[in-house]
């Protein structure tokens, strides 16, 4: 582990860090509180941030999840990440928030009580509408601190994701990053107007979207690439010492996507699974009705990866079916989806040990 020393040689030590008024101590650990809203009783609802603070200086890595309050993945991903040995020894400090959108956990829905997108609501405001209030909390108490950020995402319900990392490549920090998460794809991804991901690179703060798996539901696979993700992450700001696994692989990046869309209303069928390889022109679905009739055909727009697709059958006309990740060759980022996928099947089960030692 590479030490930070000061003027004299010793060791530098970390300061204090505070959030929201708590101070936390070198090589502690604290639950904060953050109170964010009331329900109509007057029950406060708070979001808990865990602050673990190292002994050393180093970064400031906010983990977040569950903006969207249904995408349950990252808050599993943060709950076996917090057990893990390494933050132990951690350089920095890690802000670890499971659950962002507590009113869309608590409802399992993606939605705050409004019907506004909480991360469409930043940077807020102080006066607002209740996201915008939320979103104002959030950054000033919380993202301003950062120095670096991953969020934590799933697909939206009844669409599942690839295990993917969506950022802005523009800037070299946050392409190091994507690149160090360590899964195969990476999409070059626009900064969306409201989201937290904007705020923080307007602000200077690096910041990943991982994606992968559907809301309302918890994948194995999805959560314990994410863990490793993260660790990697940490690894890469030298948050942390050595690790005892290889070197991420090299992501592909693809510079653009595409969606594919039912030109009719009916019932899906699809013919390729996530991961899948595709050929420009290749047949990937049929739609039909279900009271008989002649089929609608499915084919890819162009060559690439399917990275999203829609798991509901039943459709209507417009509604999204895929999301293809476009590369002209493809074959070399399907073999690295191979070794990926056997990488993180070998992995520990939903309820064993911190899945990365």
């Amino acid at each position: 582990m590479t030490s930070s020393k000061g003027k004299s040689g010793q060791e530098e030590k970390a300061a204090p860090f505070e959030l929201n008024g708590t101070r936390v101590m070198p090589g502690t650990r604290v639950k904060v509180e953050l109170p964010l809203a009331q329900l109509y009783t007057q029950t406060p609802l708070n979001v808990p941030i865990h602050v673990i603070h190292g002994r050393r200086p180093g970064p400031v890595l906010l983990v977040s999840a569950a903006i969207h309050g249904d995408e349950l993945n990252g808050v599993e991903i943060i709950r076996r990440l917090l057990r893990h040995s390494s933050l132990n020894r951690l350089n920095g400090t890690l802000l670890a928030v499971p659950v962002v959108n507590v009113f869309g956990f608590i409802h399992k829905t993606r939605y705050l009580p409004d019907r506004r997108d909480l991360n469409r609501s930043f940077p807020g405001s102080e006066t607002g509408s209740l996201g915008a209030r939320m979103a104002w909390q959030f950054k000033t108490q919380v993202l301003d601190r950062a120095t670096h950020a991953v969020d934590l995402h799933t697909g939206a319900i009844h669409r599942a994701n690839l295990p993917q990392i969506r950022a802005d490549l523009s800037n070299d920090d946050t392409a190091a990053m994507a690149a160090a998460f360590g899964v195969p794809v990476v999409i070059n991804s626009v900064l969306g107007e409201g989201t937290l991901r904007e705020v923080a690179e307007a602000q200077g703060i690096p910041v990943i979207t991982y994606e992968a798996g559907e809301a309302l539901r918890f994948d194995e696979s999805s959560i314990r690439a994410g863990v490793k993700g993260v660790l990697n992450i940490m690894h890469h700001l030298r948050m942390t010492g050595p690790r005892r696994t290889r070197a991420p692989m090299e992501p592909h990046i693809a510079r653009s996507s595409s969606w594919v869309r039912a030109e009719r209303d009916g019932v899906f069928l699809p013919l390729v699974a996530l991961g899948a390889w595709l050929r420009k022109g290749q047949l990937i679905g049929r739609i039909s009705s279900p009271f008989g009739g002649e089929d609608v055909t499915i084919e890819s727009p162009c060559a690439g990866i399917l990275v999203g697709r829609n798991n509901l059958p039943l459709v209507n006309e417009g509604e999204a079916l895929y999301h293809i990740a476009r590369f002209e060759e493809v074959r070399e980022v399907a073999q690295n989806l191979e070794v990926f996928t056997s990488d993180i099947e070998r992995g520990p089960g939903l309820t064993g040990e911190p899945p990365i030692a």
